[in-house]
Order: structure tokens, then sequence, then C-alpha cells
């Protein structure tokens, strides 16, 4: 019954992340990285506790016992999508909206990499193709300047590409962690498991970086408060989206999901050009059209 729901459900995600980046993009002037990443995980804590408490409402199931292993696996996605949101965010002050997006979409190749590493995975001539086709995108994007995305040997260049190369990786073990904690659940449908590792990785998120901004950064955090309306808006998206995220997790593999999430680099490019004024080159969407093809040729050849 449930077989193809992922698809619609990633798909809708896609669109409520873009939204969700652009609003932390409009934040990161005032608040900083750090400051307007903590945005996405305060203000959504509450509307992933409403999220929850819907749910046993409605269902009347009973919330399952979190073990140590849902835990660590939540943990570990929390942690490494605190550092992602922030690399991104960080990467999006120097580059353009749609090419930082595009640099995080190299994901599904990473993964593909931390097998070799991690793993021992042996990729197949295929697979390895697929590696170059999307590394040759990034390389693209970065050589030649245009009125909003510096070259590679530019100021901005080089550490814009890396960090939204990085970001994408912390996606990549954040995606892992959470389907690793979903799984790991005892009991439940498919989507109170995926509501409850939601509120309780925003928990963990909140928490840490509450305590990062009051020893840190004082001030972003109080200027958070200032900008709430923003911020709420950015909450809300972050948590729903993130909702949807979670849902596709619990219905299929993290590779299936973030591969079709690939989508999110052609939203980019719409709401870079609508909102942020920035256009892309044809050197630049000949970029993103290759990490796309290549991200997508990796997972076609590994299944």
């Amino acid at each position: 019954m449930f077989v193809h729901l992922w698809i619609p459900v990633t798909l809708v995600a896609s669109c409520l992340q873009t939204a969700r980046n652009a609003t932390q993009a409009s934040l990161t002037a005032t608040l900083g990285p750090v400051g307007a990443a903590q945005v996405r995980f305060l203000y959504g804590l509450p509307f992933a506790l409403v999220f929850l408490a819907l749910q046993l409402a409605v269902s009347r199931e009973a919330l399952p016992s979190i073990g140590a292993r849902t835990t660590l696996f939540a943990l570990a996605g929390a942690s490494a999508q605190i550092l992602a949101t922030v690399l991104m965010l960080a990467a999006m002050q120097l580059r353009s909206f749609a090419v930082t997006t595009a640099t995080t979409k190299t994901e599904p190749v990473l993964v593909a990499l931390f097998g070799i590493l991690v793993l021992g995975d042996r990729p197949s001539v295929a697979a390895w193709g697929a590696i170059l086709v999307a590394t040759a995108g990034v390389v693209i994007m970065s050589l030649r300047p245009s009125k909003y995305s510096a070259g590679l040997l530019d100021r901005g260049g080089a550490p814009a590409i890396a960090l939204g190369v990085l970001s994408g990786g912390c996606f990549a073990i954040a995606a892992i962690g959470f389907r690793g904690a979903i799984l790991a659940l005892p009991g439940g449908s498919f989507y109170l498991r995926a509501t409850v590792v939601l509120a309780l990785g925003l928990g963990m998120q909140t928490s840490l970086l509450l305590v990062y901004l009051l020893v840190f950064n004082r001030p972003a955090l109080f200027k958070s408060f200032s900008v709430w309306r923003v911020s709420l808006g950015a909450g809300f998206l972050g948590a729903f989206a993130s909702q949807f995220w979670f849902v596709g997790f619990a219905l299929t593999s993290a590779a299936n999901v973030r591969t079709l999430a690939l989508i999110e680099v052609l939203l980019a490019q719409l709401v870079q050009g609508r909102l942020f004024a920035q256009r892309g080159t044809r050197q630049d969407l000949v970029g993103m059209m290759l990490i796309v093809l290549g991200a997508g040729a990796l997972i076609i050849a590994s299944s």
C-alpha cells in the first residue's frame, strides 16, 4: 500500500527544504551561520512536539520506548545535521544560493566514498564514472567567475565549494543516522516512528546549540528573538520539511530519498532568480546538471 508513497513525500520535502534554506539564508547576515542554523532547531522543536502530540492523539498508539541504539543514531544524525547546516549557510555567504545547493547535493557521491573508506566497498567501473561526472560538475562551476559566483581562484570560490561539499558529507551522515534511529525503534507505525525521531533529534539539536550560543555567542541568540517572525517561519518550514524527510526514511532507504531530493538543485535555481536576484551562468547550469546526472547514475550503478 505504501510502496511508492516515499516519492511524493520526498518531493514535498524538497520543496519545503528549498523554502527553509532561502529563509535561513536571509537570516545569515544578521545572525551569522551558527545563529541562523540555530533558528531552524529552536523554533522548529515546538512544531515537532505538536506533530507528535497530534499523531498520538489521532492514532492512539503507544509511544515506543527509546533505547540506547536509537539515542546514539539520533545523536549522530543531529550533530551531523547541525554541522551540515552551519557549513551550508557559511557557503551561501561566499557563493550563490543555487550553486551552494548544488555542491551540497554531492551527498550521494560522498556516501559511496564513505563506503570505500569505512566499509571497504569496491565500486564498479560505471560507479566510478558517475563519481567523476559529478565531480566534473563541481569543477566546472568553480572555474570561471560570474557576477554572483566567484571563480575557483577568486576570493570565496574554492572555500565555498569546499564548504558545500563538506556540508553534503555531513548531510549524508545525518540521513544515515536518522534512518538508523527510526529503524531502531521497537514498534509503532512508520509515521509515529518518524515523528518520534524528529522530536528527539530537534530536542538534541536545540540543547546543543543553546549551550554553544550561551557560552560563545549570546548576541546571535538574542538577535534571533528580535527577528522572531522570520525565525518562526524558518522553524516551521524546517520542522515540516524534516517531518517529510523522516517519513521518507521510514519507508525506504536513505539513498533513494536523497537521490530523488536532487530535484532541490533545480528548485534552488528558481528561488535564486526570484528572491535573491542572482542569475546563474550557462556554466553554472551545466555544472549543476552534471552533478545531478552523476549522483543519479551512481545510485543506478550501485543498485
